[in-house]
């Protein structure tokens, strides 16, 4: 059975593209919540609803940002890497096909 390696480096880009797509609208929710103040959104069940949502998913959403960030260090190393490989094996096989 043949078990070569194969990797897509374009998908590789676009996943590690996608991912840091996903901390910027992370990010970008976490600021929203935070200019939402308990006395902004409307009835007072519903703000203190809003406020109460913000205390306990903040670190929640701290400790994803975290993760997520740590994964798309790990994906962009590896696309980064695999590019710098498929171009040193095409250098290669240009030198070889230029000398033979």
């Amino acid at each position: 059975m043949d078990r070569d390696l194969q990797v897509d480096t374009d998908q590789l880009g676009r996943f590690s593209r996608a991912l840091g797509s996903s901390l910027t609208s992370l990010a970008e929710a976490r600021r929203a919540l935070e200019h939402v103040r308990d006395d902004q959104v409307g009835t007072k069940e519903l703000d203190e609803a809003c406020d109460g949502f913000q205390r306990r998913w903040k670190y929640g959403a701290e400790q994803l940002g975290a993760r997520i960030s740590a994964v798309h260090r790990g994906v962009k190393l590896s696309h980064e890497g695999y590019a710098q490989v498929n171009k040193v094996i095409e250098a290669a096989f240009k030198a070889v096909d230029g000398h033979a």
